[in-house]
């Protein structure tokens, strides 16, 4: 990662590639029984929730061509990094329309950005990619995407000391997570990434304590939490940024305290009470 021999990573900005997908109502419907969600069944013709396109537009690699951590191999669309731990760091999403369940979509994906720099645990590449998504009705999500491929010395993960969570917000919802909801959004999601499925992996490997908790199902509690807490109002942006995971071992919170008449700060606090996301939305 980052050798005398590795390729000018710069040589993939700019690259783009083209899915599309049909934006079936089974997986919202699978989404809503993972989530242990209340209300109306989803059907054809309704309007995708906010962050649910992260359920379609899967990246199908064969597992001849996965890498160790079951993710598939970079390169080709992808830098080509080398052998590099994968993390979610952020998105800033905005919703200029909407998708339709049961309609055909189309997205574009175009590398933004690809910046090197050295971490406290060694050799780090941010790459981040744009997502643009539309529907029958035209552009429909932008999702800005930043990943983190941080060099894979050996040693487990080394988290930063953490930053107390605010208390007090004005909605806040207790989760228990467990491997089966991890399970389900895995599968969801068609990520195969070990860290959220193998424990020994995870453990041994990767250093953490437990099974990871995705940070786009944590953003997906943030951002619904957060759009029921004003329902009679269209989410028009949301961003967000992981500073620690959380473990399925933990209970945590997600918090939700307005910021104005058109906004709300949310926020994840892991079972020791410290951010593990921060993210704002913002509404129509």
């Amino acid at each position: 990662m980052g050798d005398e021999d590795s390729p000018d990573l710069q040589a993939w900005v700019g690259r783009s590639e083209e899915r599309r997908d049909v934006i079936q109502s089974e997986r919202c419907v699978a989404l809503q029984a993972a989530l242990n969600l209340s209300g109306d069944r989803l059907s054809d013709g309704d309007a995708l929730p906010p962050l649910w396109h992260w359920l379609y537009f899967w990246d199908i690699a064969p597992r001849s061509e996965l890498g160790r951590d079951g993710h598939p191999a970079v390169g080709g669309f992808m830098p080509p990094v080398g052998q590099a731990r994968r993390m979610w760091a952020g998105s800033r999403v905005t919703f200029p329309g909407t998708l339709g369940l049961g309609e055909p979509a189309t997205r574009v994906s175009t590398i933004e950005k690809v910046a090197e720099k050295s971490g406290r645990s060694g050799k780090l590449v941010f790459v981040t990619v744009r997502h643009e998504l539309s529907g029958s009705d035209g552009l429909a999500v932008i999702d800005e995407h930043d990943i983190v491929y941080r060099e894979d010395t050996g040693k487990g993960a080394s988290a930063r000391p953490g930053e107390p969570a605010p208390e007090g917000a004005q909605w806040v919802e207790t989760v228990d997570p467990d491997p089966t909801l991890l399970f389900r959004y895995s599968a969801l999601t068609f990520n195969g990434h070990r860290i959220h499925y193998d424990r020994d992996y995870a453990r041994d490997v990767e250093g953490y304590d437990g099974l990871v908790v995705h940070g786009p199902l944590l953003a997906t509690m943030m951002v619904g939490m957060a759009a029921g807490s004003l329902p009679d109002r269209s989410v028009s942006r949301f961003e967000f940024r992981g500073m620690r995971p959380v473990m399925d071992t933990e209970t945590f919170t997600v918090n939700v305290d307005p910021d104005g008449e058109d906004a709300v700060d949310v926020w994840v606090a892991n079972g020791e009470g410290m951010f593990a996301m921060r993210g704002r939305t913002e509404f129509a």
